[in-house]
């Protein structure tokens, strides 16, 4: 049967198996995302104290449902879909074992109905976290528990297929970088999922009473081996979507390939212990183990996180002084294609990223700083920053791309498109803005009231806190409302966009390949092979990019005034001498 088509706009190769279930995780990924998005206006409607939409149980529920379908399973149905095209797509190579990618698939999308089930159901709204003693419904971890099975052999599907194309010598030398990002997130997604197996497996048990006790203290350590290492993946996997679009926008190749193939190392050593910024308050923690992350595994995961941030933007810059973008120092950003919601996407995505994740990030791994900010909202600040903005918009931009080449039909709306990720941006980076304010004030993470109403022991906030969470709600609005235009644009443009291809169908556009006239019998050459796809090869650009320099100045300063803002702070509350 014939097994391959290529995409006669960017020159991809798919492979039928493959593209049909990236079709289909991309989708499921979008109906969690618009769950997540429904639910998240809710949270910040009631956070905001002057509107207090919900009531405390709708509010705790809303949150779960929020948190979890966010940023477990709108991501990570992505992140399967982006590991199918890095591997089948990029290696130009079939899918291994196609049918246990579906038998992931359903377990994953199984797992999601059933978690998402057990909180509406009203009894299980323990938040994201579920730390014991607090206790869901058996089928809330069930769910999790299938789903995290399905994801995993989405992640050994990938294995397999990295197996068959170097077998078949589907490609030339070492796997291109955006195929070796999408390794590390699956490396790092094996020992995330073991995590997350050791923890939530004894909580079902729990839950059905056939384990009598789980340790609070050994859960939340545990739990975080999961809980912030999921985010580590995509933290691997949307740099990787970076990469990706400058090299199909620009030509663009990384600075250095070696180096930042390093880096993604570097993240696969050490950025998984970013979890310590959540238990460095913890008894059951060692002081030694709290100084290594602190002071050297955390620099070191920092560390990768600033060459990808370099060697990203140096190497959009180096392709477009390659064109003639040479006046001044940043001609060759000014005269970026801004309009375009692909390049728009990634590089709000990656400033983002940096500038609010990646600082915020530092400081809050911190242990003194950690001391003043923890369970605060600043913590929620910071990873919306991180995968709500930066992974979400990264695979806004990514969606933008793949419709019209995935699943061949016409982007509708275009006007609208331009403008999606300044308004989903412009939003969210109110709403972490004002949320890291109100943070550093002692505003609660997770606290249905800022007012105490009725509380035995009473607070009351400054003005200036009520003011800053206000703001940020409407921020969070405008975030949501960008949300919803994505939605609005690329679901239309699967049901009602213009067919690129005769039997782009709605079946097609959803699920299934299309019609067998797409399809060839005949292997893809070996990549690289057009320089159009500068994406599929490997190597380096050079370091001619002083613009970019400039702008890592800039965030190194502003990371030093920030950091040392935060320790006046924190002189203030805990007088030293």
């Amino acid at each position: 049967m014939s097994q391959f088509r290529v995409c006669p706009d960017s020159g991809f190769y798919f492979n039928r198996s493959a593209e049909s279930l990236m079709k289909a995780n991309a989708v499921a990924a979008a109906v969690f995302l618009l769950i997540a998005g429904i639910l998240g206006l809710g949270v910040v409607l009631t956070r905001w104290q002057a509107v207090h939409l919900l009531p405390v149980d709708q509010f705790y529920m809303a949150l779960t449902a929020h948190g979890i379908d966010a940023l477990i399973f709108w991501i990570i149905f992505f992140e399967v879909a982006i590991l199918y095209f890095a591997s089948s797509t990029l290696l130009r190579c079939r899918l291994a074992t196609p049918a246990w990618g579906w038998v992931g698939f359903a377990l994953m999308l199984i797992g999601s109905i059933t978690t998402n089930v057990a909180i509406f159901q009203g009894n299980s709204s323990v938040m994201m976290t579920s730390y014991v003693p607090m206790q869901a419904a058996p089928h809330f971890y069930l769910g999790l528990i299938l789903f995290a099975v399905g994801a995993l052999i989405g992640v050994f599907v990938f294995f397999g297929t990295l197996v068959v194309a170097k077998q078949e010598n589907t490609y030339e030398g070492s796997v291109p970088l955006v195929t070796f990002g999408a390794i590390t997130a699956a490396i790092i997604a094996v020992f995330t999922i073991a995590s997350g197996a050791i923890i939530l497996i004894a909580t079902f048990l729990w839950s059905i009473g056939y384990i009598g006790h789980i340790d609070a203290a050994m859960y939340r350590i545990v739990w975080w081996g999961l809980g912030h290492s999921s985010q580590q993946i995509n933290v691997a996997a949307h740099v990787a979507v970076w990469y990706l679009i400058a090299g199909i926008l620009f030509g663009a190749r990384p600075m250095s390939e070696k180096v930042s193939r390093f880096a993604y190392l570097l993240y696969i050593f050490f950025l998984q212990l970013a979890c310590a910024h959540h238990i460095l308050v913890d008894p059951g923690v060692s002081a030694e183990w709290k100084v290594f992350n602190t002071s050297y595994a955390m620099y070191l995961a920092v560390l990768a996180s600033m060459i990808h941030g370099l060697t990203v933007p140096g190497a959009i810059e180096v392709a477009q002084r390659e064109k003639g973008f040479t006046h001044g120092m940043f001609e060759w950003l000014r005269k970026a294609p801004w309009d375009n919601p692909v390049f728009s996407g990634m590089f709000i995505s990656l400033v983002t990223f940096g500038f609010l994740g990646g600082i915020t990030g530092v400081v809050m791994g911190t242990e003194q700083i950690n001391l003043i900010i923890h369970n605060t909202i600043y913590v929620p600040a910071h990873f919306h920053a991180t995968v709500v903005t930066g992974t979400t918009l990264a695979f806004m931009a990514l969606t933008y791309l793949l419709i019209p080449v995935l699943f061949r039909r016409q982007m509708i709306l275009p006007g609208l498109a331009k403008l999606q990720p300044y308004i989903f941006g412009g939003g969210m980076t109110i709403l972490i803005l004002f949320m890291l304010g109100a943070g550093t004030l002692g505003v609660s993470r997770r606290h249905w009231d800022m007012d105490f109403t009725g509380a035995v022991l009473s607070f009351e906030y400054s003005g200036m806190a009520y003011t800053l969470m206000g703001i940020g709600a409407f921020g969070g609005v405008i975030g949501v409302l960008g949300g919803a235009i994505f939605l609005l644009i690329t679901v239309g443009s699967l049901l009602f966009g213009k067919k690129l291809e005769p039997s782009a169908g709605l079946l097609q556009s959803f699920g299934k390949s299309l019609a067998d006239a797409a399809y060839s019998v005949t292997r893809p050459e070996r990549t690289p092979l057009a320089p159009k796809l500068a994406v599929e090869q490997h190597g380096s650009a050079g370091f001619e990019a002083p613009g970019t320099f400039v702008l890592a100045l800039l965030l190194l300063v502003s990371f030093i005034v920030y950091y040392f803002i935060n320790w006046n702070y924190l002189a203030s509350v805990w007088p030293l001498g």
